[in-house]
């Protein structure tokens, strides 16, 4: 029997659960525009474990989402995990930002395309086959009409980009699931048990998150 504390702050969701051999017992989750992450993440970590009859002591290891993401987010998500690694004693599981809010397509068909919102046009994405293996790793991108051509299979695209990105990736091929718009941690518990099983963890002292900071930058103009 292994208990998991998965914590998902990549994104505006602010999400917490506590799963049982990989399937969750209790999540919290509130996404906000303001982010909220630094006052509400202890508290929902607090709650979880409490709901689920648990205590600290009992957790096997912690899981937390390595992003791409936002950078505030994800720097308050993995301090905490590190800090209950090193109180507890227990090994820290790295997943996948991108590959948990694909997990939450529930589609059985085609493949599924995660796209997390950067700013203008810009999006991080990855594509992935139904069983969440990589069909195509992540990239930060530009999205245009030509995005996604190449793909004859139906698409189905999730996260927080549907709105933006519908005028232009329009083909009857696309189909758009907005009604999953976030990564939530009560889908990090199948994905941290697996990788929990094989040992798939990482260094607590050297893990750093995923920002994925590829978008050119350029410089404002000189004012007159």
């Amino acid at each position: 029997m292994s208990f998991i504390l998965n914590i998902e702050t990549a994104t505006k969701n602010c999400s917490v659960s506590v799963a049982k051999d990989g399937k969750t017992i209790f999540c919290s989750e509130l996404a906000e525009e303001g982010y909220s992450h630094a006052e509400k993440l202890h508290v929902f970590i607090e709650e979880v474990i409490a709901k689920a009859g648990i205590s600290v002591q009992d957790l096997n290891a912690i899981a937390v989402s390595q992003g791409p993401g936002s950078y505030t987010g994800l720097r308050i998500g993995v301090s905490a995990a590190k800090g209950l690694c090193y109180a507890l004693n227990i090994p820290l599981i790295a997943v996948d930002t991108l590959q948990t809010l694909a997990s939450q397509a529930g589609v059985t068909d085609g493949k599924i395309v995660p796209m997390l919102d950067a700013r203008r046009m810009e999006v991080y994405s990855e594509v992935f086959n139904t069983d969440l293996t990589v069909e195509r790793a992540i990239k930060a991108e530009i999205i245009d009409e030509n995005s996604f051509q190449e793909y004859t299979d139906k698409l189905y695209f999730v996260g927080d980009c549907a709105e933006k990105c519908k005028a232009v990736l329009t083909k009857e091929n696309f189909v758009f699931i907005e009604e999953v718009k976030y990564p939530s941690a009560q889908a990090m518990s199948k994905i941290s048990f697996d990788k929990y099983q094989k040992s798939d963890t990482v260094d607590v002292a050297y893990f750093e998150p995923y920002y994925l900071k590829d978008f050119m930058i350029t410089a404002p103009s000189k004012k007159e």
